[in-house]
Formats: C-alpha cells, sequence, structure tokens
C-alpha cells in the first residue's frame, strides 16, 4: 500500500522540505530555536577548538575525549543560556523578520473589496 503524500503548499515536491512556517508565528519557539541554534554553534566551535590540539597528551585516552566530549557539549549549552555569544539572536532576529514580511504576501486579496470605499 502507498503511503498519503503530503499536498504541494506544506511540502516542497523536489526536496521533501516542509513549507509550513506556522511555528515561526510564537516568540516562544523562535528564542528556542535559536537558543539551540547557538549552543550547536558553540558545541562545533568548542569540538573545532580541541581537534587543533598541537600533539597528543601523556595519559589521552578514548574514554577521557568521551567525557571530554560529553563535557563540551554541556559547555556548550550552558554558554548559550546564560552567556550568549549573540549568533542564535541574530537568527532568531531574522526568521522574525522573515516570518513578519510573509504575512502581508500570504494574505488573500479580496476582490469585493477592491475599488469600494466606506
Amino acid at each position: 500500500m502507498s503511503t498519503p503524500i503530503a499536498p504541494p503548499s506544506t511540502v516542497a515536491a523536489t526536496s521533501g522540505i516542509s513549507l509550513d512556517t506556522s511555528r515561526l508565528a510564537s516568540k516562544e519557539n523562535l528564542q528556542a530555536a535559536g537558543q539551540k541554534f547557538e549552543s550547536i554553534f558553540t558545541g562545533m566551535m568548542l569540538k573545532s577548538m580541541r581537534a587543533a590540539k598541537l600533539g597528543d597528551g601523556l595519559f589521552d585516552s578514548k574514554s577521557e575525549e568521551q567525557f571530554r566530549d560529553m563535557q563540551d557539549q554541556k559547555l556548550a549549552e550552558n554558554m548559550a543560556a546564560h552567556a550568549p555569544i549573540g549568533i542564535g539572536k541574530a537568527m532568531t532576529d531574522f526568521l522574525g523578520r522573515a516570518a513578519a514580511a510573509q504575512v502581508p504576501a500570504q494574505a488573500p486579496a479580496n476582490p469585493d473589496s477592491e475599488g469600494t470605499k466606506p
């Protein structure tokens, strides 16, 4: 049996990416997304800095590396929550402006109201 396909208005036909932007209407969702984005970005930055080490330590091991990765992940989450660098807020502001710009463009035109004045 085949699965039903979502209407093309909510899913891009070629890529399968949802075009539903209703989540952007909530300020809390935008802020949470910005904080999560900042956490991921900071974590990637920490991981990149750790990878740039010049030599192996005398007592380095895989288990120590695993715990260091977990510690870096928690550090990134705490940094995003308490001392953000600003990239999450920039993304939140950008998405908020994009959502506000789409609202007038999506409003359907009422042909009965054109040309009549109250």
